[in-house]
């Protein structure tokens, strides 16, 4: 069996930035415990696989692997497998896609990049000892959202790219992803994103995480756009717009490898 392959940079304008994500193509979903083998052989940040849609609610459903777990949302994955059908699809300006746990998420065309709507998602003030222990610095807030998501908000960007995580420290935390962000220098605001307990220790560029500091910066700020730097070693810049209960991110996408992945 072979699957067609190809390798994405999302939120990048060239090769080697961004964020890398696997798009694979499937006429019929296999066992789980495939998808999660292919993952892991992929062994990038996110796996992007997807089926034809039978209704008209949508295109393609999607679902999403680290080397280590199934997640709930990517937006990287999902910008760049828009880029891969919209980029062979005259005529097409928008894909749409149902996921299992995230609803439907659109790609649409923007210019020479694209836009992708994602949810919404807010989070309450909570003291997290533990995960200011292990991210390091001094935050001057901290928020929590169910499902495992931890917001620490730092005075400057100076102090999130000095940050050291203690990696062995957060992973028997589990499947949690750690932001930590402050006000940009050279954009609006600047993060980096840890999720050691899905195998990735820092992930280049997160459009999750996006969905959350959408909603948590446009409050800060008195504005519902602004742009934004996720300063990772790879570093990916996004545009951002809180759209009522939607984030919309802009941003593009550089297709790196193309090929088959064989299974035998």
């Amino acid at each position: 069996m072979r699957i067609p392959f190809q390798q994405v940079d999302a939120f990048a304008d060239r090769p080697f930035t961004g964020n890398p994500a696997a798009v694979m193509p499937l006429e019929a979903w296999l066992d789980d415990a495939t998808l999660q083998a292919i993952a892991a052989e992929n062994n990038l940040a996110e796996t992007a696989f997807i089926v034809p849609w039978a209704g008209p609610e949508a295109d393609f459903e999607l679902r999403w692997f680290t080397p280590m777990v199934e997640v709930v949302l990517c937006g990287h994955a999902t910008l760049a497998t828009g880029h891969v059908l919209l980029s062979r699809a005259d005529g097409i300006d928008k894909v749409r896609f149902m996921t299992r746990k995230a609803g439907p998420l659109d790609v649409t065309r923007d210019g020479e990049g694209y836009r992708l709507a994602l949810p919404a998602w807010a989070m309450a003030p909570r003291p997290l000892p533990d995960h200011v222990t292990a991210i390091g610095g001094a935050p001057v807030e901290t928020l929590w959202r169910e499902g495992g998501y931890s917001l620490l908000r730092y005075e400057s960007a100076a102090e999130v790219v000095a940050l050291e995580p203690d990696f062995r420290a957060m992973r028997p935390m589990g499947d949690i992803l750690f932001i930590a962000t402050a006000p940009g220098t050279d954009t609006d605001i600047v993060s980096r994103v840890f999720a050691p307990g899905a195998g990735i220790d820092e992930d280049p560029v997160t459009g999750s995480a996006h969905c959350l500091l959408a909603t948590y910066w446009a409050k800060a700020l008195g504005r519902n756009r602004f742009t934004a730097y996720q300063a990772s070693s790879r570093g990916g810049h996004l545009d951002v717009e809180l759209a009522g209960d939607r984030v919309i991110l802009g941003g593009k996408c550089v297709t790196v490898i193309e090929g088959a992945f064989t299974l035998g």
